[in-house]
């Protein structure tokens, strides 16, 4: 069948306008980052926090051809860094944290100015930081079952301090495990309570493994415990406390990457994947050094880790070990 010039365009401009061409692929995503990337930290410099973020932000700028820039913000429960992070409303700015803000925050505080749940998007995790129990060695106590008998047989006589966090919740949490009665004292900074651990002023403490090695070195303080699920390579002689018979005492200082309210799942999952693909790179021996190791996972492993502290926490608040801030 033959067709005049003006019908065959017109069939031809009929076949340009059908519905396959609302379904022509769209233009590509941009490529991320598209410039330097934020990372902000809640602790001071020079901290372990600190130094792991600034590790995996040189790692991160190799890979990704863009500046990542750590930016400090302390305050107390990671708050400014959290308020730094929203207030950012930025593609490009990420927090780097422990779970504090997303695990003890949400528990421990009736009111926040965020959002825990929907503020902060968990990527993946980066670290795992060591916290252990010690006891002052004139005490001549070597694990914390007899640690747990000495407190028994001299209810309220002993005492204990612990960093705020997961130390703190660590340590009560031992408490209520070993059913005993041990007297808390408060320290507005704690290197006061390391010394008076070492002179012993202070029966036992919680805190992070490295500031408790100096003094376990010079054999003013004994190693009683990690609270981590695995042994720390610093410290490779000391057991888990789950190793010693407590098998609920269970508190690991894991940081990780955080992103913004509605974060696109693509960009979650590609930073996700370049977290991991730097990790084997991180230089192991200096995170020993300060007390870390390299834990990395999927978002999924982060979220699981994120549940399982929430839940801890719960156990220790509910069994009387914490009291939440009204």
């Amino acid at each position: 069948m033959r067709h005049s010039l003006p019908a065959a365009i017109a069939i031809l401009l009929a076949i340009s306008t059908t519905p396959s061409q609302a379904q022509a692929p769209q233009a590509p995503t941009p490529a991320w980052p598209q410039r330097s990337v934020r990372l902000i930290v809640p602790l001071s410099p020079g901290t372990g926090t600190d130094v792991t973020a600034r590790l995996y932000a040189e790692k991160l700028t190799q890979r990704w051809g863009r500046p990542v820039v750590v930016e400090n913000r302390p305050g107390p429960d990671a708050l400014a860094a959290v308020s730094a992070l929203m207030s950012a409303r930025d593609e490009h700015t990420l927090l780097f944290s422990f779970g504090g803000p997303v695990t003890m925050n949400p528990i421990m505080n009736a009111t926040l100015p965020y959002d825990p749940e929907r503020d902060l998007v968990p990527i993946v995790s980066a670290s795992d930081s060591f916290l252990a129990i010690a006891a002052n060695a004139a005490l001549k106590i070597d694990t914390l079952a007899e640690l747990q008998r000495r407190a028994k047989a001299e209810p309220g006589k002993l005492n204990w301090a612990a960093t705020a966090g997961m130390p703190q919740f660590a340590f009560a949490g031992f408490i209520a495990a070993a059913g005993i009665n041990m007297t808390q004292i408060a320290y507005r900074d704690f290197n006061p309570a390391l010394q008076d651990l070492a002179e012993g002023r202070i029966s036992a403490a919680a805190t992070g493994l490295l500031p408790l090695m100096g003094p376990a070195q010079g054999g003013k303080v004994k190693l009683l415990a990690i609270t981590n699920r695995q042994r720390s390579p610093a410290a490779p002689d000391v057991p888990t406390a789950i190793e010693s018979g407590f098998p609920d005492v269970i508190a690991e200082g894991f940081q990780g990457f955080f992103g913004w309210r509605d974060m696109p799942q693509a960009l979650r999952d590609k930073i996700a994947a370049d977290v991991g693909a730097v990790a084997p790179d991180m230089p192991n021996d200096r995170l020993t050094r300060l007390g870390q190791v390299v834990r990395v996972g999927s978002t999924a492993d982060f979220l699981a880790m994120i549940a399982d502290q929430r839940a801890r926490i719960q156990a220790v608040v509910k069994a009387g070990g914490a009291t939440p801030k009204p």
